[in-house]
Protein backbone atom coordinates (compact mmCIF):
# COMPACT_ATOMS: atom_id res chain seq x y z
CA UNK A 1 0.00 0.00 0.00
CA UNK A 2 2.80 2.40 0.92
CA UNK A 3 4.61 1.99 -2.41
CA UNK A 4 1.61 3.07 -4.46
CA UNK A 5 1.17 6.41 -2.78
CA UNK A 6 1.56 9.28 -5.21
CA UNK A 7 -0.09 12.25 -6.91
CA UNK A 8 -1.43 12.81 -10.42
CA UNK A 9 -0.06 15.64 -12.48
CA UNK A 10 -1.30 17.05 -15.79
CA UNK A 11 -4.64 16.76 -17.48
CA UNK A 12 -6.14 14.60 -20.19
CA UNK A 13 -3.77 12.21 -21.98
CA UNK A 14 -0.74 13.73 -20.32
CA UNK A 15 -1.91 12.71 -16.84
CA UNK A 16 0.71 10.56 -15.12
CA UNK A 17 1.18 9.11 -11.65
CA UNK A 18 4.14 10.55 -9.77
CA UNK A 19 5.39 8.07 -7.18
CA UNK A 20 7.01 9.39 -4.02
CA UNK A 21 10.76 9.58 -4.10
CA UNK A 22 13.05 8.29 -1.39
CA UNK A 23 12.84 11.58 0.45
CA UNK A 24 9.05 11.34 0.63
CA UNK A 25 9.26 7.74 1.83
CA UNK A 26 11.78 8.76 4.47
CA UNK A 27 9.49 11.55 5.65
CA UNK A 28 6.60 9.10 5.92
CA UNK A 29 8.80 6.79 7.96
CA UNK A 30 9.77 9.70 10.20
CA UNK A 31 6.11 10.63 10.66
CA UNK A 32 5.23 7.03 11.55
CA UNK A 33 8.00 6.90 14.14
CA UNK A 34 6.92 10.27 15.53
CA UNK A 35 3.33 9.08 15.90
CA UNK A 36 4.46 5.82 17.51
CA UNK A 37 6.65 7.63 20.07
CA UNK A 38 3.99 10.21 20.85
CA UNK A 39 1.16 7.71 21.17
CA UNK A 40 3.14 5.16 23.16
CA UNK A 41 4.44 7.89 25.47
CA UNK A 42 0.92 9.17 26.08
CA UNK A 43 -0.22 5.58 26.70
CA UNK A 44 2.47 5.02 29.34
CA UNK A 45 1.64 8.29 31.12
CA UNK A 46 -2.09 7.55 31.21
CA UNK A 47 -1.54 3.92 32.22
CA UNK A 48 0.79 4.78 35.09
CA UNK A 49 -1.46 7.59 36.32
CA UNK A 50 -4.69 5.58 36.30
CA UNK A 51 -3.01 2.49 37.75
CA UNK A 52 -1.46 4.50 40.58
CA UNK A 53 -4.77 6.14 41.50
CA UNK A 54 -6.72 2.88 41.50
CA UNK A 55 -3.88 1.04 43.28
CA UNK A 56 -4.01 3.55 46.14
CA UNK A 57 -7.76 3.03 46.58
CA UNK A 58 -7.32 -0.75 46.61
CA UNK A 59 -4.25 -0.66 48.85
CA UNK A 60 -6.10 1.24 51.57
CA UNK A 61 -8.26 -1.84 52.09
CA UNK A 62 -5.20 -3.72 53.37
CA UNK A 63 -3.93 -0.86 55.51
CA UNK A 64 -4.81 -2.88 58.61
CA UNK A 65 -1.66 -4.91 57.88
CA UNK A 66 0.23 -1.94 59.26
CA UNK A 67 -2.11 -0.82 62.01
CA UNK A 68 -3.44 -4.06 63.48
CA UNK A 69 -0.84 -6.68 62.62
CA UNK A 70 2.37 -4.72 62.86
CA UNK A 71 3.65 -5.32 59.33
CA UNK A 72 6.28 -3.04 57.84
CA UNK A 73 5.66 -0.59 55.01
CA UNK A 74 7.67 -2.83 52.68
CA UNK A 75 5.35 -5.75 53.40
CA UNK A 76 2.36 -3.48 52.82
CA UNK A 77 3.67 -2.26 49.46
CA UNK A 78 4.75 -5.74 48.46
CA UNK A 79 1.38 -7.32 49.17
CA UNK A 80 -0.77 -4.61 47.62
CA UNK A 81 1.61 -4.25 44.67
CA UNK A 82 0.74 -7.77 43.57
CA UNK A 83 -2.60 -6.53 42.22
CA UNK A 84 -0.87 -4.13 39.81
CA UNK A 85 -0.73 -6.65 36.92
CA UNK A 86 -4.48 -7.19 37.20
CA UNK A 87 -5.07 -3.43 37.23
CA UNK A 88 -2.86 -2.99 34.17
CA UNK A 89 -4.83 -5.74 32.41
CA UNK A 90 -8.06 -3.81 32.90
CA UNK A 91 -6.71 -0.28 32.43
CA UNK A 92 -4.34 -0.78 29.47
CA UNK A 93 -7.02 -0.84 26.71
CA UNK A 94 -8.68 2.26 28.17
CA UNK A 95 -5.34 4.05 28.47
CA UNK A 96 -4.60 3.19 24.84
CA UNK A 97 -7.94 4.62 23.72
CA UNK A 98 -7.26 7.86 25.61
CA UNK A 99 -3.75 8.07 24.14
CA UNK A 100 -4.90 7.51 20.55
CA UNK A 101 -7.76 9.99 20.90
CA UNK A 102 -5.41 12.56 22.44
CA UNK A 103 -2.81 12.26 19.67
CA UNK A 104 -5.40 12.33 16.88
CA UNK A 105 -7.09 15.35 18.41
CA UNK A 106 -3.71 17.08 18.72
CA UNK A 107 -2.82 16.31 15.10
CA UNK A 108 -6.16 17.65 13.96
CA UNK A 109 -6.00 20.79 16.10
CA UNK A 110 -2.58 21.62 14.69
CA UNK A 111 -3.89 20.84 11.17
CA UNK A 112 -1.19 18.19 10.79
CA UNK A 113 -3.61 15.56 9.50
CA UNK A 114 -4.77 17.93 6.76
CA UNK A 115 -1.17 18.73 5.80
CA UNK A 116 -0.26 15.01 5.69
CA UNK A 117 -3.28 14.29 3.52
CA UNK A 118 -2.43 17.19 1.18
CA UNK A 119 1.15 15.88 0.90
CA UNK A 120 -0.18 12.55 -0.38
CA UNK A 121 -0.08 10.50 2.83
CA UNK A 122 -3.16 8.35 2.86
CA UNK A 123 -5.10 7.85 6.12
CA UNK A 124 -4.29 4.13 5.88
CA UNK A 125 -0.58 4.84 6.35
CA UNK A 126 -1.32 7.03 9.35
CA UNK A 127 -3.52 4.28 10.75
CA UNK A 128 -0.68 1.74 10.53
CA UNK A 129 1.43 3.82 12.91
CA UNK A 130 -1.32 3.77 15.53
CA UNK A 131 -1.95 0.08 14.91
CA UNK A 132 1.71 -0.64 15.74
CA UNK A 133 1.15 0.82 19.19
CA UNK A 134 -2.04 -1.22 19.49
CA UNK A 135 -0.13 -4.38 18.62
CA UNK A 136 2.47 -3.66 21.32
CA UNK A 137 -0.27 -3.11 23.90
CA UNK A 138 -2.07 -6.27 22.75
CA UNK A 139 1.10 -8.31 23.33
CA UNK A 140 1.45 -6.73 26.78
CA UNK A 141 -2.18 -7.50 27.66
CA UNK A 142 -1.87 -11.07 26.37
CA UNK A 143 1.23 -11.74 28.49
CA UNK A 144 -0.35 -10.27 31.60
CA UNK A 145 -3.60 -12.17 31.05
CA UNK A 146 -1.84 -15.50 30.47
CA UNK A 147 0.79 -15.38 33.21
CA UNK A 148 1.57 -12.21 35.16
CA UNK A 149 -1.92 -11.40 36.51
CA UNK A 150 -2.58 -14.98 37.72
CA UNK A 151 0.94 -15.13 39.17
CA UNK A 152 0.40 -11.91 41.12
CA UNK A 153 -2.98 -13.08 42.42
CA UNK A 154 -1.48 -16.40 43.52
CA UNK A 155 1.33 -14.68 45.40
CA UNK A 156 -1.18 -12.27 46.95
CA UNK A 157 -3.35 -15.13 48.19
CA UNK A 158 -0.37 -17.04 49.62
CA UNK A 159 1.12 -13.95 51.25
CA UNK A 160 -2.13 -12.74 52.80
CA UNK A 161 -2.87 -16.23 54.10
CA UNK A 162 0.55 -16.37 55.72
CA UNK A 163 0.26 -12.89 57.24
CA UNK A 164 -3.26 -13.36 58.59
CA UNK A 165 -2.64 -16.89 59.87
CA UNK A 166 0.83 -16.44 61.33
CA UNK A 167 0.42 -16.56 65.11
CA UNK A 168 3.84 -15.07 65.78
CA UNK A 169 2.95 -11.87 63.91
CA UNK A 170 -0.43 -11.65 65.67
CA UNK A 171 0.29 -12.25 69.33
CA UNK A 172 3.21 -9.86 69.70
CA UNK A 173 1.02 -6.76 69.62
CA UNK A 174 1.28 -5.06 73.03
CA UNK A 175 -1.89 -3.76 74.66
CA UNK A 176 -4.24 -5.69 72.38
CA UNK A 177 -6.47 -8.68 73.13
CA UNK A 178 -5.94 -11.02 70.18
CA UNK A 179 -8.15 -14.00 69.43
CA UNK A 180 -5.94 -16.54 67.68
CA UNK A 181 -8.78 -19.04 67.49
CA UNK A 182 -12.36 -19.30 68.65
CA UNK A 183 -12.07 -19.58 72.45
CA UNK A 184 -8.36 -18.67 72.73
CA UNK A 185 -7.38 -15.08 73.59
CA UNK A 186 -3.93 -13.63 74.34
CA UNK A 187 -2.93 -10.25 75.74
CA UNK A 188 0.61 -8.90 76.14
CA UNK A 189 1.51 -5.76 78.09
CA UNK A 190 4.93 -5.11 76.56
CA UNK A 191 7.45 -6.51 74.11
CA UNK A 192 11.12 -5.83 74.63
CA UNK A 193 13.65 -5.30 71.89
CA UNK A 194 15.21 -8.72 72.57
CA UNK A 195 11.87 -10.39 71.78
CA UNK A 196 10.93 -11.04 75.43
CA UNK A 197 7.22 -10.64 76.29
CA UNK A 198 6.05 -9.09 79.55
CA UNK A 199 2.69 -9.23 81.33
CA UNK A 200 1.08 -12.17 79.51
CA UNK A 201 -2.57 -13.14 79.83
CA UNK A 202 -3.85 -16.29 78.10
CA UNK A 203 -7.46 -17.47 78.21
CA UNK A 204 -8.44 -20.87 76.77
CA UNK A 205 -12.16 -21.75 76.56
CA UNK A 206 -12.04 -24.31 73.75
CA UNK A 207 -12.97 -27.20 76.06
CA UNK A 208 -16.54 -26.65 77.33
CA UNK A 209 -15.77 -28.79 80.37
CA UNK A 210 -12.65 -26.88 81.37
CA UNK A 211 -11.71 -23.19 81.44
CA UNK A 212 -7.97 -22.46 81.55
CA UNK A 213 -6.46 -19.06 82.40
CA UNK A 214 -2.72 -18.40 82.51
CA UNK A 215 -0.99 -15.31 83.90
CA UNK A 216 2.78 -14.89 83.62
CA UNK A 217 5.32 -12.15 84.16
CA UNK A 218 7.67 -13.14 81.34
CA UNK A 219 7.29 -15.15 78.14
CA UNK A 220 9.24 -16.01 75.04
CA UNK A 221 8.39 -17.47 71.66
CA UNK A 222 10.46 -20.50 70.72
CA UNK A 223 10.37 -22.32 67.39
CA UNK A 224 12.09 -25.65 66.85
CA UNK A 225 11.61 -28.86 64.89
CA UNK A 226 8.80 -29.86 67.26
CA UNK A 227 6.74 -26.72 66.62
CA UNK A 228 6.09 -23.25 67.99
CA UNK A 229 5.80 -22.76 71.76
CA UNK A 230 5.09 -19.87 74.10
CA UNK A 231 7.36 -20.51 77.10
CA UNK A 232 6.04 -18.68 80.19
CA UNK A 233 7.95 -17.97 83.41
CA UNK A 234 6.88 -16.94 86.91
CA UNK A 235 3.15 -17.24 86.65
CA UNK A 236 0.00 -19.00 87.72
CA UNK A 237 -2.42 -21.36 85.97
CA UNK A 238 -6.08 -21.26 86.94
CA UNK A 239 -8.15 -24.28 85.86
CA UNK A 240 -11.93 -24.19 86.30
CA UNK A 241 -13.68 -27.54 85.83
CA UNK A 242 -17.35 -27.42 84.86
CA UNK A 243 -18.70 -29.57 87.73
CA UNK A 244 -16.58 -27.89 90.43
CA UNK A 245 -17.34 -24.61 92.17
CA UNK A 246 -13.79 -23.51 93.01
CA UNK A 247 -10.98 -23.29 90.48
CA UNK A 248 -7.65 -25.06 90.91
CA UNK A 249 -4.63 -22.75 90.87
CA UNK A 250 -1.03 -23.81 90.27
CA UNK A 251 1.99 -21.53 90.59
CA UNK A 252 4.75 -22.35 88.12
CA UNK A 253 8.28 -21.22 87.37
CA UNK A 254 8.18 -22.42 83.76
CA UNK A 255 5.23 -23.41 81.59
CA UNK A 256 5.07 -24.13 77.82
CA UNK A 257 1.96 -23.48 75.75
CA UNK A 258 1.88 -25.18 72.34
CA UNK A 259 1.11 -22.75 69.50
CA UNK A 260 1.82 -25.16 66.65
CA UNK A 261 -1.86 -25.93 66.20
CA UNK A 262 -2.51 -22.24 65.46
CA UNK A 263 0.49 -21.56 63.25
CA UNK A 264 0.18 -21.43 59.50
CA UNK A 265 1.34 -24.71 58.10
CA UNK A 266 1.50 -26.12 54.63
CA UNK A 267 -2.01 -26.24 53.24
CA UNK A 268 -3.42 -27.32 49.92
CA UNK A 269 -4.55 -24.10 48.27
CA UNK A 270 -7.40 -24.15 45.77
CA UNK A 271 -6.76 -21.32 43.34
CA UNK A 272 -9.73 -19.55 41.78
CA UNK A 273 -10.28 -19.24 38.05
CA UNK A 274 -8.69 -15.78 37.92
CA UNK A 275 -5.62 -17.30 39.58
CA UNK A 276 -5.19 -20.01 36.96
CA UNK A 277 -2.62 -19.65 34.21
CA UNK A 278 -3.85 -19.60 30.63
CA UNK A 279 -2.55 -23.08 29.85
CA UNK A 280 -4.32 -24.44 32.92
CA UNK A 281 -7.59 -23.17 31.48
CA UNK A 282 -6.78 -24.42 28.00
CA UNK A 283 -5.74 -27.89 29.21
CA UNK A 284 -7.46 -28.33 32.61
CA UNK A 285 -6.66 -31.20 34.90
CA UNK A 286 -9.48 -33.77 34.51
CA UNK A 287 -9.28 -34.41 38.26
CA UNK A 288 -9.50 -30.72 39.22
CA UNK A 289 -12.39 -30.33 41.65
CA UNK A 290 -13.32 -26.84 40.48
CA UNK A 291 -13.22 -27.96 36.85
CA UNK A 292 -15.46 -30.92 37.63
CA UNK A 293 -17.92 -28.74 39.54
CA UNK A 294 -17.90 -25.69 37.25
CA UNK A 295 -16.80 -26.58 33.70
CA UNK A 296 -18.92 -23.75 32.25
CA UNK A 297 -17.05 -21.14 34.27
CA UNK A 298 -13.76 -22.61 33.07
CA UNK A 299 -14.92 -22.21 29.48
CA UNK A 300 -16.12 -18.63 30.01
CA UNK A 301 -12.84 -17.63 31.69
CA UNK A 302 -10.84 -19.19 28.84
CA UNK A 303 -12.72 -17.20 26.19
CA UNK A 304 -12.34 -14.02 28.25
CA UNK A 305 -8.55 -14.56 28.26
CA UNK A 306 -8.55 -15.29 24.52
CA UNK A 307 -10.34 -12.04 23.65
CA UNK A 308 -8.38 -9.83 26.06
CA UNK A 309 -5.55 -9.01 23.58
CA UNK A 310 -8.08 -8.21 20.84
CA UNK A 311 -9.69 -5.28 22.65
CA UNK A 312 -6.67 -2.91 22.39
CA UNK A 313 -6.58 -3.48 18.63
CA UNK A 314 -10.34 -2.96 18.34
CA UNK A 315 -10.13 0.25 20.37
CA UNK A 316 -7.47 1.63 18.01
CA UNK A 317 -9.62 0.80 14.97
CA UNK A 318 -12.69 2.46 16.49
CA UNK A 319 -10.82 5.56 17.65
CA UNK A 320 -9.18 6.07 14.26
CA UNK A 321 -12.42 5.44 12.39
CA UNK A 322 -14.07 8.28 14.32
CA UNK A 323 -11.14 10.69 14.60
CA UNK A 324 -8.57 9.83 11.93
CA UNK A 325 -10.14 11.43 8.85
CA UNK A 326 -8.97 14.95 7.92
CA UNK A 327 -11.47 17.66 8.86
CA UNK A 328 -11.74 21.40 8.56
CA UNK A 329 -11.59 23.61 11.64
CA UNK A 330 -15.34 24.16 11.36
CA UNK A 331 -16.12 20.48 11.79
CA UNK A 332 -16.46 19.69 15.47
CA UNK A 333 -14.64 16.64 16.81
CA UNK A 334 -16.42 16.61 20.17
CA UNK A 335 -19.31 14.48 18.98
CA UNK A 336 -16.92 12.15 17.18
CA UNK A 337 -15.00 11.65 20.41
CA UNK A 338 -18.25 10.90 22.23
CA UNK A 339 -19.18 8.49 19.47
CA UNK A 340 -15.87 6.65 19.79
CA UNK A 341 -16.25 6.41 23.56
CA UNK A 342 -19.81 5.13 23.17
CA UNK A 343 -18.77 2.53 20.59
CA UNK A 344 -15.94 1.28 22.80
CA UNK A 345 -18.21 1.14 25.86
CA UNK A 346 -20.82 -0.82 23.89
CA UNK A 347 -18.19 -3.26 22.60
CA UNK A 348 -16.82 -3.88 26.10
CA UNK A 349 -20.33 -4.22 27.54
CA UNK A 350 -21.17 -6.89 24.97
CA UNK A 351 -17.99 -8.73 25.92
CA UNK A 352 -18.85 -8.58 29.62
CA UNK A 353 -22.40 -9.78 29.06
CA UNK A 354 -21.16 -12.54 26.80
CA UNK A 355 -18.72 -13.82 29.43
CA UNK A 356 -21.22 -13.68 32.30
CA UNK A 357 -24.14 -15.15 30.39
CA UNK A 358 -21.88 -17.71 28.72
CA UNK A 359 -21.50 -19.61 31.99
CA UNK A 360 -25.15 -20.64 31.72
CA UNK A 361 -25.72 -20.35 27.96
CA UNK A 362 -22.60 -21.48 26.07
CA UNK A 363 -23.59 -20.01 22.70
CA UNK A 364 -23.57 -16.53 24.27
CA UNK A 365 -19.77 -16.72 24.33
CA UNK A 366 -19.78 -16.22 20.56
CA UNK A 367 -21.29 -12.73 20.91
CA UNK A 368 -17.97 -11.19 21.95
CA UNK A 369 -16.27 -12.62 18.85
CA UNK A 370 -19.08 -11.36 16.58
CA UNK A 371 -18.90 -7.91 18.20
CA UNK A 372 -15.12 -7.73 17.78
CA UNK A 373 -15.33 -8.91 14.17
CA UNK A 374 -18.03 -6.32 13.44
CA UNK A 375 -15.94 -3.55 15.03
CA UNK A 376 -12.88 -4.49 12.96
CA UNK A 377 -14.83 -4.80 9.71
CA UNK A 378 -16.77 -1.56 10.12
CA UNK A 379 -13.75 0.43 11.32
CA UNK A 380 -11.44 -0.75 8.55
CA UNK A 381 -14.12 -0.05 5.92
CA UNK A 382 -14.49 3.51 7.20
CA UNK A 383 -10.73 4.05 7.28
CA UNK A 384 -10.10 2.67 3.78
CA UNK A 385 -12.82 4.84 2.27
CA UNK A 386 -11.81 7.93 4.23
CA UNK A 387 -15.32 8.47 5.60
CA UNK A 388 -16.08 10.99 8.32
CA UNK A 389 -18.32 9.58 11.03
CA UNK A 390 -20.64 12.26 12.34
CA UNK A 391 -24.04 12.10 14.01
CA UNK A 392 -27.12 13.08 11.97
CA UNK A 393 -27.68 16.80 11.57
CA UNK A 394 -30.76 16.89 13.79
CA UNK A 395 -28.81 15.29 16.68
CA UNK A 396 -25.93 17.74 16.28
CA UNK A 397 -28.36 20.68 16.11
CA UNK A 398 -30.23 19.46 19.19
CA UNK A 399 -27.02 19.11 21.18
CA UNK A 400 -25.81 22.53 20.05
CA UNK A 401 -29.14 24.11 21.02
CA UNK A 402 -29.08 22.41 24.41
CA UNK A 403 -25.50 23.54 25.03
CA UNK A 404 -26.33 27.11 24.08
CA UNK A 405 -29.41 27.12 26.31
CA UNK A 406 -27.43 25.83 29.30
CA UNK A 407 -24.70 28.39 28.65
CA UNK A 408 -27.23 31.23 28.70
CA UNK A 409 -28.90 29.86 31.79
CA UNK A 410 -25.75 29.58 33.87
CA UNK A 411 -24.03 32.63 32.44
CA UNK A 412 -23.06 35.20 35.04
CA UNK A 413 -24.92 38.53 34.74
Amino acid sequence: MGSSVGTRQGTGRNTRLVRPDRGTTARMGFISRYIFRTTFGAFVVVLVSLTAVIWVTQALREFDLLTSQGQTILVFIGITGLIVPLLVLVIAPIALLIAVAHVLNKLSTDSEIIVMNAAGMQPWLLFRAFMTVGLAVAILVGAISAYFAPKGLRMLRDWLTEVHANVVSNIVQPGRFTSIESGVTIHIRERRTNGQLLGIFLDDRRNPKEHLTVLAEVGELIENDKGTFLVLQKGVVQRQVANQRDPAMVVFDRYAFDLSQFAAGAQAVQYSLRERYFWQLLFPDPKDKIYLDQPDRFRAELHDRLTAPLYPLAFVVIAFAYLGAPRTTRQSRTLSILGAVGAVALLRLIGFISTVAGTAIPWMLSLQYLALAGAFAFGILVIRRGLILEPPAFIANAIAALTERLARRFATP
